[in-house]
This record gives C-alpha cells, structure tokens and sequence, in this order.
C-alpha cells in the first residue's frame, strides 16, 4: 500500500508563510507610519527597536 502524502502539512506551512509575510508587512507599515508622525511633529526621537512577543521580563 502507497503512503499517501501529507497535505495537511503543506497546506499548514502555507497558511504560516502567508501570516508571517503578513506580519512583516504590518510591521513595516507601522514603522513608516511612526516615522512620518516624527517627522511631522518635528520629534527627534529614534524609533523603538522591539522584537513583537519578546517580552525580556519573561523567562
């Protein structure tokens, strides 16, 4: 009897390839959006650096 495939996995690792684009691209567009507002305000703040969930405080 042939295995039969496993697309269940595939369908799976597509679905986390399209959040993460996603994510990233969310990221990117709130950054630009927070440097726009600096600008605008006339703010010479450096924008935050944070890793989204990386909560350093946490073990």
């Amino acid at each position: 009897m042939a295995r039969k495939p496993n697309y269940g996995f595939e369908k799976r690792k597509k679905e986390m390839d399209r959040k993460a684009k996603k994510d990233a691209k969310r990221e990117d567009r709130r950054r630009r959006e927070e440097e726009a507002r600096g600008e605008e305000t006339g703010g010479s703040q450096p924008p935050a650096e944070s890793e989204p969930g990386g909560d350093p405080t946490e073990p």
